[in-house]
């Protein structure tokens, strides 16, 4: 933008009279040298305001850990959540899940296959995650 003005400038120059060059040079020298130093401030501050807004390392204060965990207390175990800790702990594969509402709780009525062939039902309530 600097350089376009100064082109333009140089033209309307050329083109008018002496006096009136002479009257214009000193203001756009002074716009020249105020233009340059700030375009060079808001250069050098945008990546910092690029990698503010990014994600990343938190600080000591931060309690977005906390706010993750109370989260996951809250909205309960998810259906994909509760299949792999069943398969987990007792080393089986769900071969058949369900949702049920069981006194106004929701539970997920899982049926898994060991590996010696036996087939068994796992119960997971949805809020708390206990399995029964």
């Amino acid at each position: 933008m600097t350089v376009w003005a100064v082109f333009t400038a140089r033209i309307v120059l050329l083109a008018n009279w002496r006096v009136q060059a002479t009257k214009l040079l000193p203001v756009m020298r002074k716009l020249r040298q105020g233009l340059v130093p700030a375009t060079l401030v808001l250069i050098g501050f945008a990546p910092f305001s690029q990698a503010h807004s990014m994600p990343g390392y938190e600080t000591g204060g931060s309690n977005r850990g906390v706010q993750e965990v109370f989260a996951a207390v809250r909205d309960g175990v998810s259906l994909d959540e509760a299949v792999s800790r069943a398969e987990r702990q007792y080393n089986a594969r769900v071969v058949r899940t369900d949702v049920q509402d069981e006194d106004g709780r929701k539970v997920y009525v899982l049926k898994l296959l060991s590996g010696d062939g036996r087939v068994f039902t796992v119960r997971i309530d949805a809020a708390t995650g206990r399995m029964r």
